[in-house]
């Protein structure tokens, strides 16, 4: 590397936050601009370790030593080039991705990583200024049509990688924006859609056709999909929620995560809509029952809808600052974390199980009951059981609840039932190692085929389809592999939260 001492004489450092007080007033990104002195510096922290644990952290199998060595030396257009060799999109994991890869630097074992994910921001953002990235159509075209079902992460670097490779490709979307989660349900302060759309642009200008608002099933059937295409991708995403369904689950007041979130960022695309369908916390007690990334975001968008009271439960017990024995390096660190929209306020508990919804006389919500819950290691089955603790009733006073408790699978009937997929034991769809289902053509990634998971995980998944698809089409495949170890479809820091 460049700076061989670099890790001794800088310590990790990342862009600051906008003054908390401030930034809840509007909806913009929640960090200031990193300066390029700054990125650099970090950058050279990067050690010349002789196993870059770093690559296989990353399920992406990101370059990221020669990345930070070409950023280092103040070659920013490499940079963007090494980062494109194995990431379709490094704004949107700079951006949102919990960085694996930073847990398995080498530097992690004793001190602080390389702030990766930051550097990935600023590089990206950078090659988009300088109009380093631009469209790259595929010189020759094949003639094979492709269709991809879903526009998160997972169907766009499907998308993409299938036109670069000659073939025709028709991402197909049922909501009236392309980008899948990405759009609808990541809160603007976290992602601005105007980086999703630039992106957009560029696939359309390699020849992707996108048609939103159109529910593959209903508004096209299964048949003319089979008949009109060579392959089929299907990358929708695990979209049934996880549910409470306890008592008074039917008042007014309780919704589900992402009933809360998709209506926030229709409202920021300037979309109305009647009183009796709006969810709006202004003023209310705000509970948010699960204590994962998707209730981190409710309660980000709770404070700028300006929510009286807030307050994040989660059944599990409350993480320890550090690793503990059991979670050695370089395993993804199961600890405390504060996001952005914590420092922003609002109270968290732990160990909290959710018996009852209780409403008025016009059913509307006022108050939760809960029991405290410890959890004890059985010594017959090694596995932790949920006790509650007799005596620890409380209650809760609440206008609004957000269940945000993750996902279970991808909506079973309409497409999927129609077309006669088969699914696996967690209801998600089955795919053999090819990433093909039952059924001949016909191929299944992200989160629709691996249950819920990150934004990097979609990403590789999707790479990794379209090489196989590309594969099926031509009979080899020039696309890149994905050298990343797949991690599973659910880490800690995103585990959904319990009732």
């Amino acid at each position: 590397m460049g700076k061989v001492t670099g890790f001794m004489e800088a310590g990790r450092r990342i862009p600051l936050r906008r003054d908390k007080i401030a930034r809840v007033g509007d909806w913009q990104e929640v960090y200031l601009e990193w300066g390029d002195g700054d990125a650099r510096r970090q950058a050279s922290r990067c050690m010349d370790c002789g196993v870059p644990f770093c690559n296989s952290g990353c399920p992406l199998g990101n370059l990221i030593p020669e990345f930070n060595d070409f950023l280092y030396h103040g070659n920013w257009e490499e940079a963007i080039h090494q980062l494109h060799a194995t990431n379709n999109f490094p704004e949107f994991t700079g951006r949102i991705c919990p960085a694996p890869c930073e847990s398995s630097c080498v530097l992690a074992i004793n001190s602080d990583p390389v702030a990766i994910e930051m550097i990935e921001k600023a590089i990206a953002d950078r090659g988009w200024r300088e109009g380093w990235i631009k469209p790259e159509p595929a010189e020759n075209k094949t003639g094979k049509k492709v269709a991809v079902v879903g526009s998160g992460p997972a169907g766009l670097a499907a998308a993409q990688q299938l036109a670069r490779a000659g073939h025709s490709v028709t991402v197909f979307e049922r909501d009236e924006y392309v980008g899948g989660l990405l759009t609808l349900g990541i809160p603007e302060f976290k992602l601005e859609k105007h980086i999703i759309e630039r992106r957009v642009d560029q696939m359309r200008g390699e020849g992707v056709e996108f048609l939103v608002s159109t529910n593959v099933g209903v508004d096209i059937t299964h048949e003319e999909l089979l008949a009109d295409f060579d392959a089929i991708c299907l990358s929708g995403g695990s979209t049934v929620p996880r549910d409470l369904p306890i008592e008074g689950r039917d008042l007014k007041g309780v919704y589900f995560a992402m009933e809360f979130l998709t209506q926030q960022n229709r409202k920021q695309r300037g979309q109305e809509f009647p009183p009796e369908e709006t969810i709006d916390v202004y003023g209310k007690k705000v509970v948010i029952i699960g204590g994962g990334d998707t209730g981190a975001d409710c309660l980000g968008t709770s404070h700028r809808q300006g929510a009286a009271n807030i307050v994040q439960m989660e059944i599990m017990p409350r993480p320890s600052e550090t690793r503990t024995e059991t979670n050695p390096w370089p395993q993804w660190p199961t600890i405390f974390r504060t996001s952005s929209a914590h420092e922003e306020g609002g109270d968290r508990d732990f160990n909290v199980l959710t018996r009852r919804f209780v409403g008025d006389d016009d059913g509307n919500l006022k108050l939760l009951e809960c029991i405290r819950v410890e959890w004890v290691k059985s010594q017959e089955t090694g596995r932790f059981d949920m006790n509650e603790i007799p005596g620890s009733e409380f209650i809760i006073e609440a206008d609004a609840v957000l269940l945000a408790m993750g996902f279970i699978h991808p909506q079973h009937d309409g497409l999927l039932d129609d077309l006669g997929v088969k699914y696996d034991p967690m209801g998600n769809v089955a795919a053999d190692g090819t990433m093909k289902t039952n059924l001949d053509k016909v191929f299944s990634c992200g989160d629709m085929q691996r249950g819920q998971s990150l934004v990097v995980n979609a990403i590789a998944s999707g790479r990794r389809c379209a090489r196989q698809i590309d594969i099926f089409l031509m009979g080899d495949s020039r696309l890149p592999t994905v050298s990343g170890y797949a991690r599973p479809p659910v880490m800690a820091a995103a585990a959904p939260g319990g009732g």
